[in-house]
């Protein structure tokens, strides 16, 4: 019989078991969240006259848990209603339910014996052919099922999620000698294809592959700011983006994962390993200290940082570790930064770093790197078989944008090599021989494919027919057309898709142009459009600058030729006679939200942050998107059913107004900016696969173009009303005249004018008063001051 995971169980609620049980249920997945039954009553259970006996009591532990994942933030849920999918309980009353469930996770406390006991409990209840899995982060895998059936230990595996599960995306998958090949087959995929995860086969070693490179080279980050003298802030500032490293760097990455998280990591591996490995595993006496202290990291206030607020506002301060006292923030500019700045790409700006010898944040780069790269080289063989596996590890668990093969590359293997051996560093054979083979990487690209050193030879890596990547595609097939903002590619299966690529992709004429170009090619030549790109976000708006400029010159009529551009390319996709899918992805804001809604359809990835944003810089949207969030949510509204007009245009009004943005696709959803049939990808990775089957379903079952429609409108009363509401904000202190203004403004355009309630109008008038609008409120003094604040501190000015 196939295996299938309909409905599963966590077995311990704490923050990384709800955090899991969170996650399945995103997905969609029935979860049963049990506990240990308390052994103590509450203050407040003992006033309340409850016992030890009462369910209530018994199931607190998981019941809190689940209530606690609503106020977490980031949030581990993509909706409310994700709760409603998890089914809290204890380990003493209900284990007899894991019964009915398909897939049994072990996430209890980190210690090998309870973690058997569960084990031995859990064969008690479970049914054959149950997979069971433990999320340990580094306790042996056969170890712990040791003691089990034969049948258990086949469908036993590890499946270590990172924490927050949600967020990132790597599962690290771990099987013994047990292990059945068609379990951990299945496994693999279900991770990627239903949970949304990059699945990485490690081996049972302690802290698998990306905690323990990643530990390692923490590590070796503080020992190298302790021996040469740097700041905690400075070793921040070149250990972040400019490697290719998340923004936290080093000492900011421990802050937010938790000091204690960290030394427990670390123990994990000093107790079982050896030699200078061990060594290298010890935490500094003063990482210690601070842990005495209570100092953390960001959930006890203070770590490696410490907030402050002073007369000027908040104020950072980094601890200084020989006085253990918080000093001013520092930073390192030298020479090497400044080229570093310059460079273009993570590859370019860590070998413009490495090569500047002598220059201070040169050699602070090389100093953490270089023991990297080895030690990755090291355990080949040892954590995971090849060399993709530890660099897939460390992209999608660290969030490192290279992993460190792909940085080797980066820097030039041979000359880093020699500089190595120069520095009296012991180099693994098998790369010596690599390199005496007259290789000088360890990938090699030809034609779109990509070969990787495995064993003395290349191998061609093998990706998921889900994964469609654009540059590769771009490099085998060309591009049909492109500019400046974007490119038209042939997606393959008579699809074509339109990539993005301006500047944060924001939108400007050379994308309306693309857009256009598009329409009319795919109405010849192909059976529909997906639009989508990979890069950082799916579009963060129109471009604000250019908008700004043409403002403040008083150029209304260029801003007018502008503005009617991008209404008409908004038209053209809606009205397009072959299907267009939106692919929306992370920030989909102002003009990205205007592009998305009026596509034939909208395939989501489940991180989607999109709104209309544009009140937030004094303007309303200019480009149909008013009119298209209501009409969205007109045609959401049950057919045959009278409903209140009004309620749905002050929906619209709110939701523009507050520059709401949506916290995952399920609350665009949720807010109207996706319609039941509209798809959510829960792999970023499939979201442009995913868009393209849904073009393909949509050309299969003959799509047909939108009919042009009438749009009824709330009229005079519906304007009196949404005003009346912004009035009452600004009476309450929440909203200033010029929030008004633009309340009004808005509203005008929601109700169609000052027309009888009732009435309908074209969709060519609501644009028309958009249009005029939006022009009107650039002009206002007020409006460009937002603006220029937007740009110069990327954040928003109630003014």
């Amino acid at each position: 019989m196939k295996q299938t995971i309909k409905r599963a169980a966590v077995l311990g609620s704490g923050v990384m078991g709800s955090s899991i049980a969170a996650h399945l249920a995103n997905v969609g997945i029935p979860t049963l969240m049990l506990d240990i039954a308390p052994q103590e009553l509450k203050k407040n259970e003992e006033k309340n006259g409850l016992t030890l006996n009462d369910k209530t009591v018994r199931n607190r532990l998981a019941a809190e848990s689940k209530k606690s994942l609503l106020k977490q933030k980031p949030s581990p849920i993509t909706t409310k209603e994700s709760l409603d999918l998890i089914e809290v309980g204890n380990m003493d009353d209900d284990m007899e339910k894991i019964a009915d469930v398909d897939w049994i996770i072990e996430v209890v406390v980190e210690n090998l014996e309870i973690k058997k006991k569960v084990f031995a409990n859990v064969e008690k209840y479970r049914k054959e052919g149950t997979i069971v899995s433990s999320n340990t982060s580094g306790i042996s895998i056969e170890d712990m099922a040791a003691d089990c059936s034969e049948e258990f230990q086949k469908h036993f595996l590890g499946t270590h999620f990172f924490n927050p599960p949600r967020y990132l995306q790597l599962l690290e998958v771990i099987p013994t000698k047990n292990t059945d090949p068609e379990i951990l087959e299945f496994m693999k995929e279900f991770g990627e294809d239903v949970l949304g995860k990059g699945v990485v086969e490690a081996k049972d070693t302690p802290n698998f592959i990306a905690n323990r490179i990643g530990t390692y080279g923490l590590l070796v980050t503080v020992q190298e700011m302790l021996n040469s003298g740097y700041s905690v802030g400075e070793v921040d500032s070149v250990t972040g983006p400019m490697i290719g490293r998340p923004k936290s760097a080093t000492f900011r990455t421990l802050d937010v994962v938790g000091l204690d998280t960290f030394i427990h990591v670390a123990k994990n591996v000093f107790d079982q390993v050896d030699g200078n490995e061990k060594e290298m595993f010890r935490v500094p006496d003063f990482m210690m200290e601070m842990q005495k202290n209570g100092w953390i990291g960001s959930k006890a206030g203070q770590g490696f940082y410490l907030k402050k607020k002073g007369d000027k506002g908040s104020v950072i301060y980094e601890l200084n570790p020989e006085t253990m006292e918080y000093e001013d923030r520092n930073k390192l500019k030298t020479t090497a930064t400044e080229m570093a700045n310059q460079a273009k790409g993570s590859k370019n700006k860590l070998k413009a770093l490495v090569k500047a010898k002598g220059d201070k944040a040169g050699d602070l780069v090389w100093s953490v790197v270089k023991p990297v790269l080895i030690y990755s080289a090291e355990l080949l063989g040892e954590i995971a078989d090849d060399i993709i596996s530890i660099d897939q590890a460390m992209r999608l668990g660290f969030g490192w944008e290279i992993g460190p093969f792909e940085m080797w590359d980066a820097i030039g293997v041979s000359k880093s090599v020699e500089r190595m051996q120069a520095e009296g560093d012991k180099i693994p054979d098998w790369v010596l021989k690599h390199l005496e083979k007259g290789n000088e990487t360890f990938y090699q690209e030809d034609n779109g494919a990509i070969y990787y050193y495995d064993n003395g030879e290349f191998k061609k890596q093998t990706f998921n027919k889900k994964e469609i990547n654009l540059k590769r595609l771009k490099d085998v097939n060309g591009v049909i057309k492109k500019n400046k903002g974007a490119s038209l590619i042939d997606l393959g299966d008579g699809v074509a898709g339109l990539e993005f690529h301006s500047q944060s992709n924001a939108i400007g004429p050379d994308i309306m142009q693309m857009v256009q170009y598009a329409i009319e090619e795919v109405d010849k030549n192909y059976a529909g459009l997906v639009i989508g790109n990979q890069g950082k976000n799916f579009c963060v708006g129109a471009n604000l600058g250019m908008m700004l400029f043409e403002a403040q010159d008083d150029n209304f009529f260029e801003l007018d030729l502008v503005i009617r551009q991008f209404q008409n390319m908004a038209m053209a996709i809606k009205y397009s006679n072959k299907p267009v899918v939106t692919a929306p992805f992370n920030m989909t804001l102002g003009g990205g939200a205007e592009v998305t809604l009026p596509a034939s359809a909208v395939q989501a990835s489940q991180e989607t942050y999109l709104g209309l944003v544009e009140c937030g810089v004094g303007l309303i949207p200019g480009g149909g998107g008013t009119k298209e969030l209501y009409l969205k949510m007109l045609r959401n509204m049950p057919q045959g059913i009278d409903f209140d007009l009004s309620k749905v245009a002050n929906n619209v009004f709110e939701q523009i107004a507050t520059a709401n943005v949506s916290t995952s696709a399920e609350e665009a959803r949720e807010n109207g900016y996706l319609n039941k049939q509209d798809g959510i990808s829960v792999n970023p990775e499939h979201l442009l696969y995913d868009a393209k089957q849904k073009v393909l379903s949509l050309a299969k079952a003959g799509y047909a173009a939108p009919k042009r429609e009438k749009i009824p409108v709330v009229g005079d009363s519906g304007y009196a009303a949404m005003l009346l509401g912004a009035k009452s904000l600004q009476y309450s202190g929440y909203a200033s005249d010029h929030d008004l203004k633009i309340a009004e403004k808005l509203a005008y355009v929601l109700s169609g004018g000052r027309i009888t309630a009732g009435s309908y109008i074209d969709e060519q008038t609501m644009l028309d008063i958009e249009r005029e609008a939006f022009l009107s409120l650039i002009g206002e003094p007020k409006t460009q001051a937002r603006m220029q604040h937007m740009l110069m501190k990327g954040k928003p000015l109630r003014n």
